[in-house]
């Protein structure tokens, strides 16, 4: 592990992939429900007894004063914490090589290859066994695109189900907490677990609407949409391959695979990346290394905040703050309207489809829609470091494009966990309604045993 800011090292844990920042060193078997299940955290989750560095510099010294609600309730129910997990600096990534700790090998390979982001460090503990679950934050598949990469479950719940509070920021709109985890069996007794309305969370979803989701009823035979917008060119031969060989055994098993459209996904990209750039710049104004955090002496005084967030942030950070900017800035035009549109008519688009009403939108049963949408997760395997650095090197866009996949659950907010296909290193991307979370979840052990 890369000597960053004070850790606390465990002699029974050894991380050959570089995915944890900090280690208990006396952590302690607790009693509930959840023990004697381990976990490790993302490090953009506050925990008292290790610093939260979000994976930059200019936090590498900061110690919460509290607990994120998520790990109060995970202590109760006597899981134990084994430690904090790397990432993307801020969750900004999709690698998990924009850390100030470096990268995290995925550990299904021998060769080094990327776990994925921005909750890389998360995927590749649980897919090496350092731990029987972990969470993550998912902004736009930062859960779910590293999941895919590292051969295991990763469960991003619908925005507002679990609390943020005590979670550092990227895009508040956006940023949910998302479970990692090699089977269903725990994934699901953590979620019951960490599923509750927090009131210190101003995004937690009332307790009025959680209760009109009632019990998740799986029919005998599930209604499967297939949205042709996600075949897109830059998808491997092996994916599509994978994908539609489970897409044969689901037919074959008497469930009913039906063509979708959802038009906005062509648009989803750019109007993503505008709206959460334009949250990240706001949100990260407060890392300054004025008020905590990094502060770096400067030659004049005046110059102390530029100083400390160009030497403290690296330069992902520092790329998407002064793309956020521009968005927020005059110059930009309408540009945040028009992505904001394009999110609302992708809720549309999903609606007309989806057989579920959305509670939070008062929308009507379609008794002629689908169940559940499934795509890949990713367009192919994990790719070597050495290659995702040279795609991104010749165009900085390759390191955005392949969250199209993920982003739509997310401009959504609905629930979507990628589930290993036949060949581990494939993802299957499976999404539902807003606030049907238990239901995906049936819907999705269900899909993993035809794959």
């Amino acid at each position: 592990m890369h000597q960053l800011g004070k850790r606390a090292l465990a002699t029974s844990i050894r991380d050959p992939y570089n995915a944890l920042i900090s280690v208990r060193a006396n952590p302690k078997p607790g009693n509930g429900p959840l023990a004697p299940l381990t976990w490790t955290a993302k490090d953009n989750i506050t925990t008292t007894e290790e610093p939260t560095t979000c994976a930059s510099a200019i936090l590498k010294n900061y110690y919460s004063p509290f607990d994120a609600t998520v790990v109060r309730l995970l202590n109760e129910a006597g899981a134990t914490l084994l430690g904090k997990n790397n990432l993307d600096e801020f969750g900004m990534g999709s690698s998990n090589t924009n850390s100030a700790f470096g990268p995290v090998k995925n550990p299904l390979y021998e060769e080094f290859r990327v776990a994925g982001g921005s909750s890389g460090g998360s995927a590749a503990a649980v897919s090496g066994e350092l731990c029987d679950f972990s969470l993550g934050t998912d902004t736009g598949g930062s859960v779910r695109q590293p999941a895919s990469y590292c051969g295991i479950l990763g469960f991003k719940p619908t925005y507002g189900r679990v609390s943020r509070w005590g979670v550092v920021a990227y895009a508040q709109g956006f940023d949910t907490v998302g479970i990692l985890a090699r089977d269903f069996a725990v994934l699901r007794r953590t979620f019951d677990v960490i599923d509750k309305y927090d009131e210190k969370d101003v995004t937690s979803m009332p307790i009025w609407i959680r209760k009109k989701f009632g019990a998740a009823f799986l029919p005998e035979k599930l209604k499967i949409g297939v949205p042709h917008e996600f075949l897109v060119g830059e998808m491997s031969e092996e994916t599509r391959s994978e994908y539609f060989a489970t897409l044969r055994n689901l037919q074959d098993s008497g469930h009913a695979i039906i063509p979708v459209s959802l038009p906005s996904i062509k648009k989803a990209l750019p109007a993503y990346y505008t709206l959460v750039s334009a949250s990240a710049a706001s949100t990260l104004s407060r890392f300054d290394g004025v008020r905590y955090g990094v502060s770096i002496k400067p030659e004049y005084p005046e110059t102390i905040v530029s100083t400390n967030r160009s030497k403290g942030l690296g330069i992902e950070v520092q790329r998407r703050t002064l793309l956020g900017n521009f968005t927020l800035s005059s110059e930009s035009g309408d540009h945040f309207v028009q992505a904001t549109k394009i999110r609302q008519s992708l809720v549309e688009e999903m609606n007309d489809v989806l057989t579920f009403p959305n509670h939070l939108l008062n929308t009507p049963e379609n008794p002629d829609g689908v169940h559940v949408l499934v795509a890949p997760t990713a367009f192919g395997e994990a790719p070597t470091i050495e290659d995702y650095k040279s795609a991104c090197k010749s165009s900085l866009v390759n390191g955005y494009i392949n969250d199209i996949m993920t982003i739509p659950a997310s401009l959504a907010g609905c629930p979507s966990i990628s589930v290993p296909m036949r060949n581990r290193r494939y993802g299957l991307q499976v999404m539902s309604q807003y606030g049907y979370d238990h239901f995906l979840l049936k819907a999705a052990e269900l899909i993993e045993a035809h794959r």
